[in-house]
């Protein structure tokens, strides 16, 4: 192939054709043409020459030049495209570094190898600019509905035609045992679109909450117009669903308006969700109270709330606890989900039996600790107290209202469980000492004398040994082993430590030796919650 006058105009009506194929920028095609073939040309000439190729977007004429760069002396590498500032004067009249002098060539004939090598550099191109036409037209488009007609299957992966491009419904992301035959139509949810070097750069879901939510808002014009919000979703893909909305005008029933007329919407829904049972339950902003709607069918008797450790209990009749827990813990799962709270479920029988048992290991306590009879340290577990600290320094007052108890009672009450405590503490404090502590982790705030011995039990024996620890050393954790979600104990988990606390302490310990410095750390944490809040707003 020899760029001659007769082949010209040819380059741009290839470059014209294949641009209106690709459904690109011609400009792209042409620039394509010029590296492949300065790429022929450096063949011919040398690979170490700065040959460009320019073709003129009227007439499709090609321009070889050879680019020479004027560089200093001891920089120069490269004879062929490079040269000294003595060497440019035969060629330039004012040469500096930097310059460049440009000299044209003459065109290269190319043979068979050389006109397969452009070939292929301008198909390379023609797919980047395919790949990046598709990526620019779906990036926007990611968390929507999307209607594709089915090409093939690969290893249960389904190749999508969306139009211009090519999306794949991974076999994960499909509903059940749904199988597609070639040209059969689809709708999915566009989970995600992202640059990559090779295949499909848009991501299908047909399994995501996402995907029911904007079934629901194409079903439910209330949706669509903000009159009504979905606040949360949860999904058994196939199997079952549980979707909690709110309505803001106070004369729309949210779940009547989500279930239509004869159930005409929400079947709408179930349809393309191939029978997918679905829950509508009105949203509440107090938790207890929706987790009693996420519960639904099941009635729930009382709810008990723990907020610092996320987790609820939930107390149900005994004949309601097959319906609440679901077929293999279904229904309590995605109310699980929906919640975004641990959820324990136990019976009424269950939950009388286990406050039974709770009250008998208190009163225990108390009669031992404090030498008192049955019927005393049963009063105190009845009014609510339920450790030695509480009874040890609560106000006078408190114990006051128990029946039978005067303010010089109250007060022998207090000095009993204090002494208990301090000799508690200083044999907890003794058993660390013996084990090596130092002084520099028993001066360290938050941590008690039982906190300590444990510590030492464990080897840590020094702030700095404290420093070292990971927060899930100090409160317990999970972690993955072949498959399986494996529990780790903390060293200061049966005190109740929690991850974050963990967290803070460590991180304090670590301030205190001079390990971080606290004017970097706010700033980390500054930079940190500005990206969350711009997440957030995206």
């Amino acid at each position: 192939m020899a760029i001659t006058s007769a082949n010209q105009l040819e380059l741009l009506q290839t470059a014209e054709a294949v641009a209106r194929e690709k459904m690109i920028d011609p400009g792209l095609v042409v620039e394509a043409m010029e590296e492949s073939l300065a790429r022929a040309a450096k063949s011919r000439y040398g690979a170490e020459m700065d040959i460009r190729v320019s073709i003129d977007r009227r007439t499709g004429k090609a321009t070889f030049t050879r680019v020479r760069t004027v560089v200093e002396e001891e920089e120069l590498e490269n004879y062929q495209a490079e040269f000294t500032v003595e060497q440019a004067k035969q060629y330039m009249a004012d040469p500096v570094v930097g310059d460049t002098f440009v000299e044209e060539i003459p065109p290269v004939e190319m043979g068979r190898i050389a006109a397969q090598s452009a070939k292929q550099v301008i198909l390379q191109k023609v797919r980047e600019a395919e790949r990046d036409r598709q990526y620019e037209e779906f990036k926007d488009r990611a968390g929507t509905i999307i209607n594709g007609t089915v090409k093939r299957e690969e290893y249960g992966n389904v190749i999508v035609d969306v139009g211009r491009g090519e999306a794949v419904l991974r076999r994960n992301e499909k509903i059940g045992r749904e199988a597609y035959r070639p040209n059969d139509r689809i709708r999915a949810f566009i989970k995600d679109v992202r640059r990559e070097s090779r295949g499909p750069q848009i991501f299908l879901s047909r399994t995501a909450p996402e995907f029911m939510a904007e079934l629901f808002k194409m079903e439910v014009p209330e949706i669509y117009d903000g009159i009504i919000d979905i606040k949360a979703v949860a999904r058994d893909p196939g199997s079952r669903a549980k979707i909690a909305v709110i309505s803001y005008d106070g004369s729309i029933d949210p779940v009547g308006a989500c279930v239509g007329m004869r159930g005409s919407r929400v079947q709408a829904v179930v349809n393309e969700l191939q029978g997918e049972k679905i829950d509508i339950i009105p949203w509440n902003e107090d938790q207890p109270t929706f987790l009693v709607n996420a519960l639904q069918p099941a009635e729930v008797s009382k709810v008990v709330l723990d907020e610092e450790a996320g987790k609820i209990e939930v107390v149900v009749p005994d004949e309601q606890l097959s319906l609440a827990i679901g077929r293999r813990g279904q229904n309590v799962r995605l109310a699980s989900q929906l919640t975004n709270l641990d959820i324990d479920i136990m019976t009424e029988a269950e939950e009388s039996e286990r406050r039974q048992k709770e009250f008998e290991i208190r009163t225990k306590l108390f009669i031992e600790t404090l030498d008192l009879d049955e019927f005393f340290a049963q009063l105190l577990v009845s009014e609510g107290f339920t450790n030695l600290e509480e009874v040890a320094y609560v106000e006078l007052d408190e114990l006051l209202v128990i029946d039978g108890v005067d303010e010089s009672t109250a007060e022998e009450l207090q000095a009993r469980a204090r002494d208990f405590i301090e000799a508690k503490n200083r044999a907890a404090m003794e058993a660390a000492r013996e084990l090596g502590v130092q002084d520099s982790l028993v001066a360290f705030d938050g941590l008690t004398p039982q906190m300590i011995e444990a510590l030492a039990k464990d080897g840590v024996l020094s702030l700095e040994d404290f420093a070292t620890c990971a927060d899930w050393e100090l409160a317990g954790g999970w972690t993955t082993v072949e498959g399986e979600r494996v529990k780790d104990d903390g060293i200061l988990e049966p005190f109740g430590m929690t991850l974050e606390t963990a967290q803070d302490m460590v991180m304090t310990a670590r301030i205190v030796l001079g390990w971080v410095d606290p004017a970097e750390l706010a700033a980390e944490n500054e930079e940190t919650e500005t990206e969350t809040e711009e997440e957030a707003e995206a």
